[in-house]
């Protein structure tokens, strides 16, 4: 997989409240927003996926 570039401007105060959650974990502001992407990326996938499947199965599954 290759890297690109991506360019974001964000206010100072957006940019501090983002080192403060980054400086929690020990991460790089840019690898907590990376991280932050990815997991929104994963959580959007999943939902999706588990809709499909109540389409799919209908009334079949429940959850317990």
């Amino acid at each position: 997989m290759g890297t690109s570039v991506f360019s974001l401007r964000i206010d100072k105060e957006l940019l501090d409240r983002l080192r403060c959650h980054a400086a929690k974990r020990g991460m790089s502001v840019q690898d907590y927003v990376v991280r932050t992407l990815i997991r929104d990326d994963f959580d959007q996938r999943f939902s999706a996926a588990v809709e499909e499947t109540e389409r799919f199965y209908g009334d079949q599954v429940k959850v317990t």
